[in-house]
């Protein structure tokens, strides 16, 4: 993507700045695809490779990284996105602060990924809607007497992605076996998201708890769907209701699903639990999705988790159903305008994301992947389908 100078800009007026941290190819083919595209330069501020499932992450230093990028650019800086979770979002949080741009802040985008901070707000503003749940320190003498919750129940770390370190418990062994895993490996992030509660005021009442605790949750289940929308000056917006189906080994997705086959009662009932939630996190000027089970057999709605940030792997169902992506949403709300998102312009009245995996764990050899004239050949049947291969 080009980047363009100063005077460039003068002569151009409307022309926006927008810096991506994180950014990929993928980014830049939805970008471009934006409706008013020719409106905005993006400019890459790292890439996904730089920042993403690291071994080790480095938070001070990448910053200094990007702050260098963003003092030596040539021109007015008008906006910053960003599309992944830990550790990206939380540092986007304090370059958008530093530079004067709009952004969540740090301690709202904190308060929604520290499972435990979350879980005590989502308690306050909607107590009906949020599991039971308990803290444990894994490297307390005796983490068992932590434990409020009968079996069987849910352990994770407070701060995580992808799942990591996330086990069902149902006896005493499991605990055990969890509690080891943790002790081993839950520092890998637990330190590094503790360098960024070390930049807030953390309330007493979290007792401590930190990046290197877990927290237990009762189980919960149902139908499972997630609301995406943005908090703009304080109001909440919904542009989407996705349903997330789980394979078969009850833990994994095997498609996402828009819109949402729920009923329209629920999905407004959300909407309302959604509302209330965010407010509580003090968030504003940014994106999020909201994960539900929604029990049918006793109507009961309850979070499963909050994202500080939108879903990547919403924007080209949004696309094909709506005829734009969220990536409209995430840019026009980092600039202050209202976005223009419209529902049912696209070519499809439905869409979805499949995800093909296996689910044993033993170990294996790819034989054999799609070759570029496989995808070809599909894509000449299906032109609207796209293809991301994750195994070579």
């Amino acid at each position: 993507m080009a980047v363009k100078g100063r005077s460039t800009l003068a002569r151009e007026g409307r022309t926006k700045n927008i810096f991506v941290f994180g950014y990929d190819e993928q980014h830049e083919k939805d970008l471009r695809a934006l409706p008013d595209a020719g409106r905005f330069r993006f400019h890459p501020l790292l890439h996904s490779g730089e920042l993403v499932y690291q071994e080790d992450f480095h938070i001070n230093a990448t910053l200094e990284r990007a702050r260098t990028i963003l003092k030596e650019f040539d021109g007015p800086i008008h906006g910053i996105i960003c599309h992944w979770d830990f550790p990206v979002n939380p540092m986007a949080a304090i370059l958008a602060e530093e530079f004067g741009l709009r952004y969540p802040s740090l301690t709202s985008i904190l308060k929604c990924s520290h499972k435990y901070w979350s879980r005590v707000e989502q308690q306050n503003a909607v107590p009906e809607a949020t599991p039971r749940f308990c803290a444990i320190d894994p490297f307390d003498d005796d983490p068992a007497s932590q434990v409020t919750l009968d079996y069987p129940f849910w352990v994770k770390p407070i701060a995580g992605y992808n799942s990591l370190l996330g086990f069902r418990i149902d006896n005493a062994g499991d605990f055990t076996r969890a509690i080891e895993a943790a002790r081993e490996k839950i520092g890998r992030i637990g330190d590094e998201f503790n360098t960024f509660l070390e930049r807030i005021h953390v309330p007493t009442e979290l007792g401590g708890v930190d990046g290197n605790y877990l927290i237990a949750e009762e189980l919960i289940g149902g139908h499972e769907f997630a609301p995406e929308g943005y908090i703009q000056n304080g109001e909440c917006h919904i542009h989407g209701m996705f349903d997330m189906v789980r394979a078969e080994n009850g833990k994994s997705f095997q498609r996402y699903e828009y819109p949402s086959r729920a009923p329209r009662d629920v999905h407004k009932r959300a909407g309302a639990i959604v509302a209330k939630v965010m407010q509580q996190m003090e968030f504003d000027n940014g994106c999020f999705n909201i994960e539900f089970f929604w029990d049918q057999d006793r109507d009961r709605l309850s979070i499963i988790e909050v994202n500080s940030r939108m879903s990547q792997s919403h924007s080209y169902q949004f696309e094909q159903v709506d005829g734009m992506s969220n990536h409209e949403v995430a840019v026009h709300v980092a600039l202050g305008d209202k976005p223009l998102f419209k529902h049912g312009a696209g070519p499809f009245k439905h869409a979805a994301k499949f995800l093909l995996r296996r689910y044993d764990l033993r170990d294996g050899i790819a034989t054999r992947v799609p070759a570029a004239a496989d995808v070809a050949r599909l894509h000449r049947e299906q032109p609207e389908s796209r293809v991301s291969l994750n195994v070579h």
